[in-house]
């Protein structure tokens, strides 16, 4: 069975695209899109490529041979996805080196008998915090997951959680590298996120399937998804297949490709390919992530629903599956919008504070920004009053104990510094003075404790009485 592929991801120049025409092109809009000329000064461009343009594989092995990596066995299928090997950096490129493999194209079956192996979800930036190999682009810069993530740890109550260790739960950002004929199976990604990937060096395909059309790549239960859309596809299974619709493109070295919420994809590399790809959410996604993350709760909830009426504590039970299933459960989103909005919050006050003057969100377009985050974090908040998704008694944000806190300080430091970067109002460094934040415990002092949504909903409303209704 063919695929039927109707047309092709649109190109553009990178240094022609401010981040208010992307934001409003492609991310409000929710369309993929190849960019070009976004990676030119990156240190990993230098390194990590031979002169005639393949990975330098010597490179890796001598400085980052020792690191543990996950690496795929593309021709062998393990549940879902392909299974997974641990090995060191330098048993990889050795074990790629060694083999000679041959473009397949749209058949991945290989007849020597050799496995096609793909590097990939390696926490790079977190390993090695000293090596720049890049630097994020600022039209994926407004990213709360990674930012959020710099700071704090998902799982409040770890000890209650699956063990990981600290390196691969740390992040979204990740390198993958993979010899010709490596591939990525079907698949949309984690949290419904956001997604966007530069290939160092290298070329990829890319099959792109819109979000209206993703019913028709699962089975009658909507559980198990389509692995290879090039394989034969068994029609009684998964029977809306064949009515789907492909848009396509080809990744060239350089190009960076930006993936929105919900859209499936299937990746081949038609050359030796390195590249850099990260996750992340902002305003313009979080829907979609609180509409999956709610759905798999839900799902979670039926699968034990069985043994409900013995369990000590069921819901706290659906909550440790959530989170070991999807990578955060209700509370942790919870508890991260919260942070979230205290840190825009500061901001907005910050801003105001440091021009003297109440800030105008139509002459500022990081105000603009930062009403924006409180404006979806509040109907975020509404969603979770209206399925009741917080219960849980510990499960609460003291606002006077964070905003001492010199890590949250840091925190609204980080984003300060990527909004002005973002949207290049400012040169100077943001420094927010400890003073200024003991100004805003006047703030906290209203309510000291954000314990459920309707206490962060109304969190942002006195912030916006106190701001001139700038939320208005």
């Amino acid at each position: 069975m063919g695929i039927e592929i109707v047309g092709q991801i649109e190109k553009i120049n990178g240094k022609e695209l401010s981040y208010k025409d992307f934001a409003e092109r492609y991310l409000a809009k929710s369309q993929p899109v190849v960019i070009s000329d976004l990676t030119e000064d990156w240190r990993s461009r230098e390194d990590w490529v031979t002169e005639n343009g393949l990975p330098n594989l010597n490179f890796f092995a001598t400085h980052f041979g020792k690191s543990r990596v996950q690496v795929a066995d593309c021709d062998r299928r393990e549940y879902t996805d392909q299974k997974r090997l641990e090995m060191s950096v330098l048993e990889f490129v050795e074990l790629w080196t060694q083999d000679s493999v041959k473009d397949n194209g749209e058949d991945n079956n290989d007849d020597d008998g050799k496995s096609v192996l793909y590097l990939k979800d390696w926490h790079f930036v977190k390993e090695y915090p000293d090596y720049t190999a890049y630097k994020t682009p600022p039209l994926f810069s407004d990213d709360w997951l990674n930012i959020y993530l710099d700071h704090y740890q998902m799982h409040e109550d770890r000890e209650n959680f699956q063990k990981y260790d600290q390196i691969s739960c740390s992040d979204y950002r990740f390198v993958y590298m993979g010899g010709k004929g490596s591939w990525t199976p079907l698949h949309a990604d984690v949290f419904r996120s956001y997604s966007w990937s530069a290939n160092v060096c290298g070329r990829k395909r890319w099959l792109f399937l819109p979000p209206s059309q993703s019913h028709l790549v699962y089975d009658r239960y909507v559980k198990n998804c389509v692995y290879n859309i090039f394989e034969e596809v068994n029609e009684t299974k998964f029977p809306g297949f064949k009515e789907t619709t492909w848009l396509e493109c080809i990744q060239e070295s350089g190009d960076t490709i930006f993936v929105p919420s919900g859209w499936h994809h299937q990746v081949y590399n038609l050359e030796d390919t390195i590249s850099i790809n990260h996750n992340w959410l902002n305003a313009y996604n979080l829907s979609c992530v609180w509409d999956l993350l709610w759905r798999d709760y839900k799902d979670t909830e039926e699968s034990i629903e069985d043994i409900r009426d013995i369990s000590d504590d069921f819901e706290a039970l659906c909550q440790r599956n959530l989170a070991a299933n999807t990578g955060m459960n209700l509370n942790d989103f919870f508890i991260f919008m919260s942070r979230f909005a205290l840190g825009n919050i500061v901001l907005l006050q910050f801003y105001s504070d440091i021009k003297q003057e109440a800030l105008n969100p139509c002459s500022s377009e990081i105000a603009q920004n930062l009403v924006l985050n409180l404006l979806t974090i509040k109907k975020m908040m509404m969603k979770m009053i209206c399925s009741g998704g917080v219960t849980a008694k510990d499960v609460y944000l003291d606002l006077r104990e964070t905003l001492e806190d010199p890590q949250f300080l840091s925190f609204c430091r980080d984003m300060g510094r990527t909004y002005t970067m973002i949207h290049k109002e400012e040169d100077n460094k943001v420094l927010i003075p400890e003073e200024f934040l003991r100004k805003i415990m006047g703030f906290a002092d209203q309510k000291m404790q954000i314990c459920s949504p309707n206490d962060l909903v109304e969190m942002i409303d006195r912030c916006n009485t106190s701001s001139s209704n700038l939320l208005a």
